[in-house]
């Protein structure tokens, strides 16, 4: 897939992995590092996550390896991958077959994970102000925050969180009022509606192992 205007935004905006190590997660299991007390409260999931997180990227003597690992335990209790995925895919999460929608799941966390994952140096102390959490409906809610910068405005970094069987997990992040999901079911969706599932799938996975194999040469 080529870079999209996004990508790139991204890319501008490397800190923002800090607080999105949301999204570098493989394991679906419950780490053993968050407290199940978490999932009561969105901004305790979002507090909780980012500021162990952030413990983590401020650890420069710890191999890189191994925070790397330390950053996916961290999030792996905090994200609903597969909301995120089916989210990411649209109206084509349907038309693909249970084995395929797993498929897409794994990679797409993978990708993921290995884009901010990359950019795990760029951190330079910024730190992040927990400004409120609001209440969208009974199943979902809201944690906005800022990165603070030295020089310049700061980035807003909101959380959109869903509760399912009296736990909160986080479904999507928006970076100065974009979404990461919504992002990536733009290029998605071309890619479905002109290739298909094949091209996308095959695509996803040649990006993913190559970021892979770049941060295994670091």
């Amino acid at each position: 897939m080529t870079p999209t205007s996004f990508q790139r935004f991204l890319h501008r905006r490397a800190l923002v992995l800090l607080t999105l190590s949301a999204v570098l997660a493989l394991s679906l299991a419950p780490s053993r590092l968050i407290a199940p007390a978490w999932a009561d409260d969105p901004m305790s999931v979002v507090k909780g996550t980012v500021n162990q997180a952030l413990d983590v990227l401020r650890d420069t003597q710890t191999p890189l390896a191994q925070r790397q690992d330390k950053l996916r335990q961290i999030v792996s209790a905090s994200f609903d991958f597969t909301e995120m995925a089916k989210s990411a895919l649209g109206y084509h999460w349907k038309q693909i077959t249970p084995a395929q929608q797993q498929e897409f799941t794994t990679a797409f966390v993978a990708f993921i994970e290995d884009s901010y994952l990359s950019k795990i140096n760029d951190y330079t102390g910024q730190p992040v102000d927990f400004l409120k959490s609001t209440s969208e409906g009974a199943q979902y809610a809201q944690v906005n925050t800022d990165i603070v910068q030295p020089k310049g405005d700061a980035i807003h970094v909101n959380y959109r969180l869903l509760q399912e069987n009296g736990t909160w997990k986080i479904y999507d992040v928006t970076v100065d009022a974009i979404s990461i999901i919504a992002n990536y079911r733009n290029q998605f969706n071309r890619v479905m509606n002109n290739k298909g599932y094949d091209t996308l799938i095959s695509d996803l996975k040649s990006k993913q192992a190559a970021l892979a194999a770049s941060l295994a040469n670091h």
